[in-house]
């Protein structure tokens, strides 16, 4: 090989030295310039400015100063997203959901993955915030970039550009997400997976395949515990348009007296949403926990300077360690409490809403509505069930 500007040749004996020694200059030139740049990006972290891959990010553009500006054509994809999540669809059922529209991915593509629809519902830049240096490149040679897990710091800028779901929406959908990893669910089993439940022994219902190598193939419903005890559940199986047809109808009752249905969860909606008492109680609360924490460490600094009787400064600390936890506890069980209120609140705007969209009855299964209405189906026999809604109301239904 010949290089041309500096007039080497690489076979050349005498070149070896010289092309060595450019190699090296040429490899510290690399390494000046990825520390510059690297000291740039950290100097923007720092100074909370936030930049984003706009090409393959939904829901925001660049504006003209620079800043993310929300795009709402892609907003309100988002904000579906995370409301079919709440709804009670899983990542890989809202990808499928997604593809099946034929709805572009981030990326242009139309294949949507459930790791994608994961990433947007666990991005703290859809509430307006932004945790800045997530990655961090490793070599700059290779230019591998890794996870940042504390070697290198990391920066919270609460309020860094226009929020396209609110803060109390996103931390909910990962309380949801949290939850229902200790859940085993099977997501391919379909919409009905994990919420139809035997009355006799409380089992969730699993799909079954019937003749799955004849024309006969069918999928139905049924107790898993159905043949585990000493005695076999009474509760039948159902076929899947038949849990369909039943859905359609128990909701068009609900539909033919919308109005009076819509006033009476309004109502619990008002009731629901106040949450002052429990807000001034939890804040309250803080307080002491600050109070407790600051006397503490008064006690440790005032034991390492002074000469105290240990067994007094033992008691005494442990008593505040004691209150302290007293503290935490009731803090906890308030934040529960407050959580579990809104939570509530939000399935119901979304039960109230829904209804509100159904300009007349169903004329078919809507998976949407299902997932968004139904928290379970319990099974009493093959004529008797009971709608469970995910405000807590039930629904008692008979097959006719």
């Amino acid at each position: 090989m010949f290089f041309e500007k500096d007039g080497l040749w690489t076979f050349d004996p005498a070149a070896e030295l010289t092309i060595t020694i450019l190699s090296s200059i040429a490899q510290e030139e690399s390494r000046n310039l990825s520390q510059n740049v690297t000291w740039g990006q950290r100097a923007r972290f720092a100074n909370g400015k936030v930049t984003m891959p706009y090409k393959r990010f939904l829901g925001y553009d660049k504006g003209e100063d620079g800043q993310p500006v929300i795009n709402e054509e892609q907003a309100e994809l988002v904000r579906r997203i995370y409301a079919m999540c709440i709804n009670g669809m899983t990542p890989s059922l809202i990808a499928k959901q997604l593809t099946a529209e034929n709805i572009p991915t981030p990326g242009g593509r139309h294949n949507w993955q459930p790791s994608v629809v994961e990433s947007i519902l666990t991005n703290e830049k859809y509430k307006g915030d932004a945790l800045l240096q997530k990655t961090f490149c490793t070599d700059y040679l290779t230019k591998k970039m890794k996870p940042n897990e504390g070697e290198v710091p990391q920066y919270y800028v609460e309020g860094s550009h226009p929020a396209i779901v609110s803060a109390e929406l996103f931390d909910h959908v990962q309380s949801e997400l949290k939850r229902r990893k200790g859940i085993r669910c099977v997501a391919s089993s379909g919409c009905f997976a994990g919420r139809i439940v035997c009355g006799d022994c409380g089992t969730i219902y699993g799909a079954k395949v019937w003749h799955s190598n004849s024309k006969y193939r069918r999928t139905v419903w049924q107790c898993n515990g159905k043949f585990k005890g000493a005695e076999k559940c009474s509760t039948p199986h159902f076929y899947e348009d038949q849990l369909k047809e039943v859905f359609v109808n128990a909701m068009n009752s609900l539909i033919a007296d919308r109005d009076s249905v819509i006033e009476a969860y309004e109502d619990i909606l008002r009731s629901v949403a106040r949450n002052k008492d429990l807000e001034a109680e939890r804040d309250s609360l803080q307080d002491e926990s600050d109070v407790v924490l600051e006397l503490m460490r008064k006690m440790v600094l005032e034991n390492s300077r002074t000469a105290l009787d240990q067994s007094e400064y033992q008691h005494r600390y442990n008593a505040l360690v004691e209150r302290y936890d007293r503290v935490q506890e009731d803090l906890a069980e308030v934040n529960k409490t407050i959580e579990a209120r809104n939570t509530k609140r939000l399935q119901l705007q979304s039960f109230i809403k829904m209804l509100k969209k159904q300009d007349g009855l169903l004329t078919e299964f809507d998976e949407e509505l299902w997932y968004a209405v139904v928290d379970k189906l319990m099974v009493w026999s093959a004529t008797e069930l009971t709608f469970i809604f995910k405000d807590g109301t039930e629904l008692p239904w008979t097959i006719g």
